[in-house]
């Protein structure tokens, strides 16, 4: 996509009409995003106001005109978000990939690499809410440096891999492998309760802040790098960086004794909501600052000691910047403060009412919710930029759709007869793995990015609260760390099958359509071919 903020009349035109002119091309591209968060958000939106209208689920008006107002919000979030991704997040990664690659200095790139790779995530908000979950038996300040230290060290390994332009699925059997064989340590040592947060630490992780920046990255490195198969070669950060969380997590589960305590939040809307409200949303300003401090810090760094980029380029990314904090704000405290506690409540109404209908809503949820995840706009655009269309948004929507909605609904059946997720991933992902060795390398490396990448907040705020209010429900608050948690790991999931499905597919469409190519070459007549000639 062309950047809005990008000069298209030269130098010609005088200041004040060019000013004007690049006002008018963001207020362009603003209004275009809003209506691509109208069309995403509308339809959870609409699920749940229709559910909400039955005797199923008993919703005051004050619930549902916050849920509304939520929706609104999250809709004008959404927009700024994506187009501060463009002017800023995007810009930024792939400049800063490019500018340290050009410096010849693979000590260097590595270096910062790891250093952004730990930073961002220590400053992640998502790891802040998994750490307070544990703190009783984990140490939060413990957990955070140790989980950022996995993804700074599995950025690093990532760099490694585009510059020397490896093959990913290797790498991805190894450490898969190897975390499946400490999984087998901790179930055998009575540890099995932390499986489903160690799984689900790799998708929160991965959030809207990291992602934008990280996939850039690599972009960035890749085209510097060049070679054959770059377009491949840059995907597959945030493959390996949603790894090293769980890594981290697994090896301090192998050496905490006790269990995880859990007590169930309150979910209900507070009496004072204007209160409640304003300490969300400071809260909120205060996470999302640091995280995005930690990167722009970084950048202008390298700005004055590397990259030396025109000043209309800072501007553009100080811009870009002011639209994505904003953006990331209003997203959050919306989804935090309407979603959440009507989330829990659908979930508790649902199984309250008929569990078949709560799997067939599980699965409709996931179907339209995986649309409103502000990360997955931003990797289904750079996706087609960068095949140049041969893997299309349209279709990796439908597969990142398909596959959160069946992941959901089996998340949910899960829940309702009370077995181990293992059932789930071990074979997940032997599939998963197994399509890696024969589907085009592209498709895999553009798979574990979009399991990472479709396991965003609104996951987390939305369908964890729903799946907790099922399970608090059907198999009570005490079964919830083990049974409820685990749907973030499962929609990180799912997607590397549909989105290798979707290789498959591709590579069959190619062979039939050279069959019929060749059919028609061998079944043409000796006249046509000579009319041809």
């Amino acid at each position: 996509m062309e950047n809005p903020l990008d000069n298209q009349n030269g130098g010609s035109q005088q200041p004040k009409r060019k000013r004007q002119s690049l006002a008018a091309s963001v207020f362009v591209s603003l209004l275009s995003k809003l209506k691509e968060a109208l069309v995403s958000v509308l339809p959870v939106a609409a699920i749940v106001f229709v559910l909400c209208l039955t005797p199923i689920v008993d919703v005051s008006l004050k619930e549902a005109a916050i849920f509304a107002g939520s929706a609104l919000f999250l809709i004008l979030g959404i927009g700024l978000f994506n187009l501060g991704a463009d002017l800023a997040m995007t810009p930024m990664g792939e400049q800063m990939g490019s500018g340290l690659t050009k410096s010849r200095s693979l000590a260097l790139l590595l270096a910062v690499s790891f250093v952004m790779g730990l930073l961002v995530t220590v400053a992640e908000p998502d790891l802040s809410v998994l750490a307070q979950q544990v703190s009783a038996v984990i140490n939060s300040a413990t957990l955070i440096i140790t989980v950022g230290a996995g993804v700074g060290l599995f950025l690093l390994i990532g760099v490694v891999k585009v510059v020397f332009k490896r093959n990913i699925t290797p790498i991805l059997l190894f450490f898969y492998l190897l975390m499946f064989a400490l999984v087998a340590i901790l179930v055998e040592t009575g540890r099995g309760r932390f499986i489903p947060l160690i799984f689900d630490s790799g998708g929160v992780t991965t959030g809207p802040i990291t992602v934008p920046f990280l996939m850039a990255l690599g972009v960035g490195v890749a085209s510097t790098v060049g070679g054959r198969g770059a377009k491949e070669n840059s995907f597959g950060l945030i493959a390996l960086c949603s790894i090293g969380p769980m890594l981290a997590v697994l090896l301090l589960s192998l050496s905490v004794k006790g269990d995880i305590p859990y007590s169930l939040p309150d979910y209900s809307i507070s009496a004072n909501f204007g209160a409640a409200l304003g300490e969300t949303l400071g809260k909120t300003c205060l996470d999302v600052l640091i995280a995005l401090a930690m990167i722009v810090v970084s950048f202008l760094i390298l700005q004055v000691f590397l990259l030396k980029l025109p000043k209309r380029r800072i501007l553009q990314t100080a811009i870009g910047i002011l639209y994505t904090f904003v953006g990331l704000v209003v997203f959050f405290t919306a989804v935090e403060i309407g979603f959440m506690p009507i989330g829990f409540k659908l979930g508790q109404a649902l199984a309250n009412f008929n569990k078949p209908l709560l799997i067939a809503f599980s699965f409709v949820m996931g179907l339209v919710v995986v649309l409103a995840e502000p990360a997955v706009h931003v990797l289904n655009r750079q996706v087609e930029q960068v095949t140049g269309g041969t893997v299309s948004k349209r279709a990796m929507l439908i597969a990142l759709s398909l596959g959160v909605g069946i992941s959901i609904g089996l998340s949910v059946i899960r829940v309702i007869y009370g077995f181990s997720l293992l059932y789930y991933l071990i074979p997940g992902y032997v599939l998963s793995l197994g399509l890696s060795l024969f589907v085009p390398k592209l498709y895999t490396s553009i798979a574990f990015d979009a399991g990472g990448v479709a396991s965003g907040p609104l996951t987390a705020t939305f369908i964890l609260p729903f799946v907790i209010g099922a399970c608090s429900v059907l198999q009570g608050e005490s079964e919830v760390m083990e049974l409820a948690f685990g749907v973030v790991a499962m929609v990180a999931m799912t997607p590397l099958i549909t989105i290798q499905l979707l290789g498959f597919r591709s590579i069959f469409a190619a062979r039939l359509k050279a069959k019929m190519t060749i059919h028609r070459i061998v079944s043409a007549d000796d006249k046509q071919i000579i009319e041809f000639l």
